[in-house]
């Protein structure tokens, strides 16, 4: 029963590498951009295009990629399926970006950047060349090329992190030593950290040219029947999508006009950059998305399905938690990789990390609606959750500023795991071990409140020693507890 989870252990950890790694260095991105524009407002630019990136992203692939891991798996002609997928997202792309290029000067109008129409122009090109690798990368996922999909997601952080430090420490520098040097005139000031999006743009084309294999068998091949069952399928997903990105970026993009002028583009790079700090949460449940949605799909028809889905649970949620225990007793040292102006918002870090672990919990539970194939539960679940993202926003960003976003995300992701959890006892019942869940999450909550004790210690590595402690405590407790299934996954692993 459990070899499965050692597969999927694996391929987590190859898609960590492909995910985890290069964003952990992407995530360098964060210091080097809020020391340079040590200003909020400047790095606030940044939080909301990204932020915008994140939900155009939802309509460019209108959750084409799982409607292509369901029919692909469930289809003999599974060429017909990927031809028809990429035929479908190739044309929408194509027919999305023409639209928002024309009306870039009104969209930078709108958006307050009158002067920089450059900044629409890169960005819908990046939606664009993200949309088209969407398929192809999810064909690697589905053949189990873990490892070239690692690589190739590595190249575009690298050659991203390389162009982030020519343009803001080479070329910047020297602008401002000697602005006719060769150097300089590579940056132009009034660009600023739109650079940031420019070299986005340039690390995607690379990642289109590595793809280009997966491109080469590619035909303009249209099931037009298959279409329509993917786009039922894929169409709640749409929806899903959207609402999700409401509770996941939404708050960074009102916050600019729910407070006074000035005040609003500091908050969003204030809590743009403090929603950084909770890299590693994310991060994890990234990888584990990557692996996780092809597995539970190849693996249901497994008999021990279910018992499977529950350890893996299990496995992630402790997981989680050491995750959210780990980050907050090292908070005195990883606060520095935002400069001092953005420490101001580090009380929404674990807020935001509890909220990433119940998002973390809602992907394992939701895959009841998807192998189902009842989507539309997933729609109403998450449009529920983006109520209560709206909601909370708009009643208390104007008096709490960026804290009411924060615990915003909280409610929403906590309603949501709520609910699939309740809905998927009567469609999908899977005996998850909830005592032990529980019993790790109340241990990090409680290992986090008793470093409160100490928490004014002027001593900062007596603080961080201490804190650590409670970390390796909560791992031993973890192996004592938990050795038994250690050592069936060993065992099992042999047979």
């Amino acid at each position: 029963m459990l070899n499965p989870v050692k597969k999927l252990a694996g391929q987590t950890l190859i898609y960590g590498l492909g995910t985890i790694l290069p964003r952990f260095l992407n995530y360098l991105l964060t210091p080097l951009l809020t020391y340079i524009f040590s200003k909020p407002v400047d790095y606030g630019v940044n939080s909301e295009f990204y932020s915008y990136i994140a939900f155009f992203n939802v309509i460019f692939t209108y959750g084409m990629e799982t409607a292509f891991f369901n029919f692909s798996n469930k289809r003999e002609d599974k060429q017909t399926v990927f031809h028809t997928a990429l035929t479908s997202i190739f044309i929408s792309t194509i027919g999305f970006s023409i639209i928002l290029l024309l009306f870039s000067q009104s969209i930078a109008n709108w958006m307050d950047y009158e002067n920089k129409v450059q900044y629409v122009f890169w960005v819908v090109l990046i939606l664009a060349t993200d949309a088209l690798m969407a398929i192809p990368f999810a064909q690697l996922r589905l053949q189990n090329k873990s490892l070239k999909f690692a690589l190739i997601k590595g190249a575009n952080v690298l050659v991203n992190i390389s162009l982030h430090i020519f343009f803001f420490v080479f070329c910047k520098q020297a602008y401002e030593e000697n602005p006719t040097s060769s150097l300089a005139s590579f940056y132009n000031p009034e660009i600023g950290i739109g650079y940031s999006f420019f070299a986005n743009l340039i690390a995607n084309i690379v990642s289109l040219l590595c793809l280009a294999k997966e491109f080469f068998g590619f035909k303009f091949q249209f099931d037009k029947a298959l279409w329509k069952e993917m786009i039922h399928y894929a169409w709640p997903l749409l929806i899903l999508g959207l609402a999700g990105m409401v509770n996941e970026t939404f708050d960074r993009i009102i916050l600019k006009h729910l407070l006074p002028e000035g005040q609003g583009q500091w908050a969003q790079g204030v809590y743009g950059a403090c929603y950084k700090i909770a890299i590693l949460m994310t991060v994890f449940i990234q990888a584990f998305r990557y692996a996780a949605e092809p597995f539970f799909f190849n693996n249901a028809q497994n008999k021990d399905s279910k018992k499977v889905n529950a350890f893996v649970m299990k496995v992630f949620m402790i997981f989680c938690s050491f995750i959210f225990l780990f980050t907050m007793m090292n908070l005195p040292i990883i606060k520095y990789m935002v400069s001092e102006e953005y420490r101001v918002g580090l009380s929404v870090v674990p807020i935001l990390l509890l909220a990433n672990l119940f998002l973390g919990a809602y992907y394992n539970l939701s895959i009841w609606y998807k192998l189902t194939g009842q989507t539309k539960y997933g729609a109403s679940i998450t449009i529920v959750g983006a109520a209560i993202t709206l909601i909370i926003n708009f009643i208390f960003i104007p008096q709490y500023s960026f804290m009411a976003s924060a615990w915003a995300t909280l409610a929403a992701y906590l309603v949501m795991t709520i609910i699939s959890y309740l809905l998927g006892k009567k469609h999908y019942p899977i005996n998850y071990n909830l005592r032990a869940i529980g019993l790790f999450f109340m241990m990090a909550l409680g290992f986090y409140f008793v470093s409160f004790i100490w928490a004014d210690l002027e001593n900062r590595w007596l603080k961080l020693l201490l804190n650590n402690l409670l970390v390796l405590l909560y791992l031993f407790l973890f192996y004592k507890l938990e050795f038994s299934n250690l050592k069936n996954i060993k065992s099992n692993a042999k047979g």
